[in-house]
């Protein structure tokens, strides 16, 4: 059985290959909003770096609760993280972090005054990993669960919660 150490390693290696997540924040009038953001960092426990522009509605949202959720998803993974969000204009950090491709949104490059960090700190997660031998196997316990008439076994490497 995984350790939950086993488990975070596993979410990690899962995340450290998306290059986008849905942000998901709550909006003034209260409902949730979600939009596709690029990663400009995935950091091994869990935490993210994105970029966006400080007068951003979502900044806003962000300022006025701070709890969000990023969802990331391919064909056979996907992982959902919870935690809280800040907004930061370190020149060092942008620096840092800067891509050039950043410039469709902020034409001065990396001197735009408008450059700003959402920074993610993870608080926990969640994974459903289908992807390879474990896509594999599932089929297998789901097909011989099916002729039982009962339901497939929990696997903690295919799918766990996690506390970061």
């Amino acid at each position: 059985m995984p350790t939950t150490e086993d488990r975070r390693e596993h979410l990690y290696d899962l995340l450290k290959d998306f290059d986008t997540a849905m942000l998901v924040t709550r909006s003034d009038d209260g409902h949730m909003h979600a939009r596709p953001m690029a990663v400009a960092e995935m950091r091994p426990d869990a935490d993210a770096y994105f970029v966006t522009g400080i007068d951003s509605p979502k900044v806003a949202e962000i300022n006025a609760s701070s709890d969000v959720t990023l969802t990331f998803q391919s064909k056979t993974q996907f992982a959902s993280v919870s935690g809280r969000a800040t907004i930061v204009r370190d020149r060092a950090l942008i620096d840092r972090l800067y891509k050039e491709d950043w410039k469709i949104w902020f034409p001065k490059g990396k001197a735009d005054p408008s450059i700003s960090i959402l920074k993610f700190n993870a608080q926990d997660g969640e994974y459903w990993d289908n992807a390879g031998a474990q896509g594999v196997k599932f089929l297998f316990k789901a097909a011989k669960a099916y002729v039982k008439g009962e339901q497939p076994t929990k696997d903690l490497k295919q799918h766990a919660k996690v506390d970061l």
